[in-house]
């Protein structure tokens, strides 16, 4: 992984220069996580912030009778755990790999020692912290307005940049898939059609999709 590119990756580092990029570079540790791989589980500490390199993150809660909930997906560029800089707590959701995944992470005794000995950083973090809950109110109205074709359409080009190829099986369930997307499965199966009828893909027997024109993909409205 080159230098800097795992914290670049988080917006709350984004805005801070080359030299406290490298202080925080220092302190990162880098993981791997195979598919099917669970990376943390409920009642686990939550004593870092997660970036996650590559790949694409299950969050889910288990509910009383033992069935999966899906709470959120983290894909390439994604963040997770970022009360853990600043408070003790402990998770209550598990995270699974659906694909090789590849994770950055930083202690919070490290980033807290961190702060204390560059203030100029804890100063920026919080400023960028203002700068990202605006964006985050941006993207949930953009969510909204989004057309299920569009989020899908994203989905599929993003798990097949994660996995570094156009033919691969879609890693979640289709009732898991449409929780994320906001939609019904009829309504996926309904857009998967669609986009094979279009040209764009090509759907294979075990739930894999074969991607023909991702650029055109990408144009989904």
């Amino acid at each position: 992984m080159a230098e800097h590119e795992c914290v670049r990756l988080v917006p709350i580092f984004s805005e801070l220069g080359s030299e406290q990029l490298d202080t925080i570079e220092s302190i990162v540790r880098h993981h791997h996580y195979p598919a099917g791989s669970t990376l943390f589980g409920a009642d686990d500490p939550l004593d870092s912030l997660m970036i996650v390199a590559n790949g694409q993150v299950k969050v889910y809660q288990l509910a009383a009778n033992g069935r999966e909930q899906l709470l959120y997906l983290l894909q390439t560029g994604d963040i997770d755990g970022e009360a853990a800089l600043f408070e003790n707590q402990r998770r209550t959701s598990f995270g699974e790999a659906l694909v090789p995944t590849d994770v950055c992470s930083i202690r919070r005794s490290d980033f807290q020692d961190l702060m204390q000995k560059y203030p100029s950083i804890s100063i920026n973090v919080l400023n960028v912290f203002g700068k990202r809950l605006s964006q985050l109110e941006r993207q949930t109205t953009s969510t909204a307005t989004e057309s299920v074709e569009a989020r899908l359409a994203n989905y599929i080009t993003e798990t097949a940049a994660a996995l570094k190829t156009d033919t691969f099986k879609l890693p979640l369930k289709k009732k898991d898939l449409a929780t994320f997307l906001g939609t019904t499965p009829e309504s996926i199966s309904r857009k998967l059609a669609l986009f094979e009828r279009q040209g764009l893909i090509t759907q294979k027997p075990g739930k894999v999709i074969e991607i023909n024109d991702a650029d055109q993909l990408l144009l989904t409205e």
